[in-house]
């Protein structure tokens, strides 16, 4: 019942619109009634053969009904469909609007493929609730009384059972329909949406699985899934196919009642021979208002099942509060990033990701954080980024706490280079862009030039106009982290975040691209995160991290000459590196 008032209440900025598509709706099947009615009504007169005037009433009735059933089921499809389409879209803007401040520290729990069936295939679903399960039996509750007013002029017993018909058609075969979707339609949501998160993840690790010939046992997978998905679908047909043979033997049995008790009437009077095919067919034509209500009624529970998976995610909290008055960040001439005493445990997990961590950063120094996988560094970049609210200590930008400022006015301050940085199926341009919209095409110019990759653009056959594909794949791994630089040059942020950017380079290629990262980020604060002890000697500060703590810090001859961690982590890959050629120590 929640659920459903939710729904409704997404219905509020229409209210006016919904009315008139019921009243549209029902008029649309008095109509359609009128015109069987008096349809029935002129060919059975016509053949006592009497004369053209005694027919005119009926000619025009015919017209009347036929124009009007025309024009009033054009404006219904119009009005509801325009109201269903506009809900949807401000649905999904809703549910975009839900999800972004989730991003990415609360979807990280959720499959890539499930969010999208979300998003897409649950609002879609839903298109059946506002279409199909709520104007229609408002309509049909018009159509009962009024029919059931009008058959019942004639004899109340012919008004009793016509009303008695189409209650039970409408009321009791959707209560039996909505029983029978009640589990199959939370059944088939669910499986549909595995579905299609098993093929999202198929698609998006097609290579490998090609790589160890796992295509034939992939395939046994997702068709083992369609299996199941489809035979919950075919409960679903199934139980709509009784339903709809139901409904068909109460339309008849109705209308052998409604003739039996019209031929007493004729027997004794009371009705006119003739009448009989007018009233046989304003009963069939009746049934037009209940028909779609038991299918309606099937697919209820798996609409509420759909709008259930988005509640679901957009009833979570974010996993950063905001303030509700922030604080403008001051515009210096010298920013600073001030770290202290942070701690920080990630929800459910009992040891802390980070504690009592300090840091200061202003633009010209470079800090590195190295330690082991899970010693918490790419930790600490998602609580500067403020994707995560940090525990205890504070993190401070010019001066202010992060908990008084506007996470996006944060992320202003920083450029980001990741280890794996996502390029979006679009142009060199339109990535690029991402960092800064208004830049134009001299500064893009400037920022491949100095990303060192103006010949990599020149040999393009289209140059910034060229697309890149998904996830940038027409570009190889040394080409993509050196247009996510050229992205964070764009920026003008003061702080740069190196997060593992020479992940999947080779030693010589990572040497490089380091070399280039400090040449051009000479004059900004660099926090560069890595496990990879190259280049250490070019930055001020080495911070290593063990289980969350900082265990040791200095400049790189300073770690060296102690003899601890740092020192002993160095040698080893110095060791590595001999191995793999001398040319490559540092």
């Amino acid at each position: 019942m929640k659920t459903t008032l939710r729904l409704l209440a997404l219905l509020k900025p229409f209210g006016g619109w919904v009315l008139v598509s019921v009243v549209l709706n029902a008029a649309t099947v008095f109509a359609g009634i009128g015109l069987l009615g008096t349809s029935a009504d002129l060919i059975a007169r016509a053949a006592l053969q009497p004369g053209i005037a005694a027919l005119q009433v009926a000619i025009v009735g015919v017209r009347f009904f036929g124009i009007a059933r025309a024009g009033l089921r054009y404006l219904e499809r119009l009005v509801s469909h325009s109201v269903n389409f506009r809900l949807l879209a401000q649905l999904r803007v809703w549910f975009y609007s839900k999800i972004e401040p989730l991003s990415p520290a609360r979807l990280q729990d959720y499959r890539s493929g499930d969010v999208l069936q979300r998003a897409i295939g649950d609002i879609e679903t839903l298109e059946n609730f506002y279409v199909r399960v709520l104007a229609p039996p408002l309509s049909a509750i018009l159509v009962t009384a009024g029919m059931g007013w009008f058959i019942g002029l004639v004899d109340w017993r012919l008004g009793l059972v016509l009303a008695g018909g189409l209650l039970a058609g409408g009321g009791g075969l959707s209560l039996l329909a909505f029983w029978i979707g009640q589990r199959t339609g939370v059944e088939y949501v669910q499986h549909k949406a595995r579905l299609n998160a098993e093929i999202v993840a198929v698609l998006q690790g097609m290579a490998d699985i090609v790589a160890y010939s796992r295509e034939e046992k992939e395939k046994e997978h997702l068709v083992s899934h369609l299996a199941v998905t489809s035979q919950a679908q075919r409960k679903l047909v199934l139980g709509n196919g009784i339903i709809n043979g139901l409904m068909t033997v109460l339309t008849s049995l109705t209308l052998v009642i409604v003739l039996s008790i019209g031929t007493q009437l004729v027997g004794n009077g009371s009705l006119e021979g003739y009448r009989l095919a007018m009233l046989a067919m304003l009963t069939l034509a009746s049934f037009e208002a209940v028909n779609p209500l038991p299918q309606a009624a099937q697919q209820l529970r798996g609409n509420l099942e759909s709008a259930r998976r988005l509640f679901e995610i957009s009833d979570q909290p974010p996993a950063v509060t905001e303030p509700l008055q922030p604080q403008e960040i001051p515009v210096v001439e010298h920013p600073r990033l001030e770290i202290n005493k942070l701690t920080f445990h990630y929800p459910g997990r009992p040891l802390p990701a980070l504690k009592e961590m300090d840091l200061s950063l202003f633009p010209g120094k470079k800090v590195a954080v190295v330690g082991e996988s899970g010693a918490g560094k790419s930790t600490l970049v998602q609580l500067v980024l403020r994707y995560w609210d940090y525990d205890e200590g504070e993190i401070r930008i010019n001066g202010l706490n992060y908990k008084n400022l506007d996470s996006t006015h944060i992320r202003r301050y920083f450029g980001v280079v990741s280890a794996a940085p996502y390029l979006f199926s679009a142009t060199v341009r339109q990535n690029l862009l991402i960092a800064r919209p208004e830049a134009d095409d001299q500064e893009l110019f400037r920022a491949i030039q100095l990303a060192g990759l103006s010949e990599w653009l020149k040999a393009l056959p289209n140059g910034l106009e060229t697309w890149v594909g998904e996830h940038g794949q027409f570009l190889s791994g040394g080409e993509r982290q050196r247009l996510a630089v050229a992205r964070a040059l764009l920026s003008n942020a003061p702080f740069i975040l190196l997060d593992e950017p020479t992940a999947g380079l080779d030693s010589l290629n990572e040497i490089r691209l380091m070399k280039t990262l400090f040449d051009l980020f000479q004059e900004r604060g660099v926090l560069w995160i890595t496990h990879r002890l190259i280049g250490m000697e070019q930055v001020d500060e080495v911070l290593v991290l063990q289980a969350g703590r900082v265990i040791e810090r200095g400049n790189h001859y300073r770690l060296l000459a102690t003899g601890g961690v740092y020192a002993g982590l160095w040698q080893a890959q110095q060791r590595v590196l001999w191995n793999a050629g001398p040319h490559l120590l540092v």
